[in-house]
This record gives C-alpha cells, structure tokens and sequence, in this order.
C-alpha cells in the first residue's frame, strides 16, 4: 500500500469492486463493519450495554422458546431453535456453544433418521399427524368448525375448552 489517500480509494482496493470473489460481499463486509463500530459504541457505555444485553436476551430467548415449543410441529421448529440460539450467541458465550451442541446432535439425529427405512419415517409422519391432530382437538378447533356446519358431536369438544 501507497501513502497516498487517493490510491488506498481506487476501484481495485474496495472491497465491493468487481474483482470481488462473490457479487454482494462487499456490501456484507461494510455491513458487518458498520455493525461492529455500532456494537463497540455501545460497549463503551455500560448502561446502554447492560439494556442491549438485555434485549438480546429477550428476543433470543423467545425466538428460542417458540422454536421448542413448536419442534414436533410440521414448520420451522427446528430453525426458530437456530435462530433463536444465534440471536443469544451474538452476546452469550454459554449460547454459542450451546447452538454448537445443538447443531451437532441435530445432525446426527438427522442421519440416523434419514439412514432408515421407510417404516420409521412413516412412523414419524404418522406421530406428526397424531400431534397435530391432537392439539387442534385441544384447543377446541375441530368444535368450532363443526359449529359453523351444524354438528354437535360431544367428542369434537375439547376437555380443555368447555
């Protein structure tokens, strides 16, 4: 590199040039800087720090309690998990490695899973749709939409709903 300010701004030292390895890194990378000059400013500030930490905590506890929560369901349960165990990882050391743990043991149930016949995945769409059958009858879905047809079947009602 020159000492001249004008050649460190030449097009072929940005990092968003055309002579990038991918379309759009460079913007990612000013990005990512932009968000760590941000994220220091507010280390500098115990106060606003201790609030950010917070925040993070919260949003990425709930994001990672919906994901449980919804787990067993058809849809994005496991990536909600994810999500929401990277949200915490950006402040909480323990999250890290905790959605390094997850990552890991998710793989490796996944392969198991995927290793076998066709019994056992049949088995695990068949105990999807047992759960989910399950819960829409507890929460009283089946009932109301038999009342909007006109059916009162005592069996449609949920023990949870009466």
């Amino acid at each position: 590199m020159t000492s001249d300010p004008t050649a460190a701004d030449s097009v072929t030292d940005r990092p968003d040039s055309a002579d990038s390895d991918t379309a759009g890194s460079g913007r990612f990378d000013a990005f990512k800087e932009r968000w760590r000059a941000f994220r220091e400013g507010i280390a500098h500030r115990p106060t606003l720090n201790l609030g950010y930490r917070i925040a993070v905590g919260v949003v990425g506890g709930l994001v990672l309690i919906i994901g449980i929560v919804t787990i067993p369901y058809p849809g994005p349960g496991w990536a909600l998990v994810f999500a929401g165990f990277g949200i915490l990882a950006t402040e909480f050391v323990w999250a890290h490695h905790a959605l390094t743990w997850v990552r890991g043991k998710y793989r490796i149930v996944m392969d198991w899973y995927t290793s076998r016949g066709w019994f056992i995945k049949i088995l695990g769409a068949v105990g999807t749709f047992a759960l989910v059958m399950v819960t829409l009858w507890l929460l009283g879905t089946f009932s109301m939409v038999a009342g909007w047809i006109g059916v009162d079947w005592s069996w449609l009602h949920s023990p949870l709903m009466s």
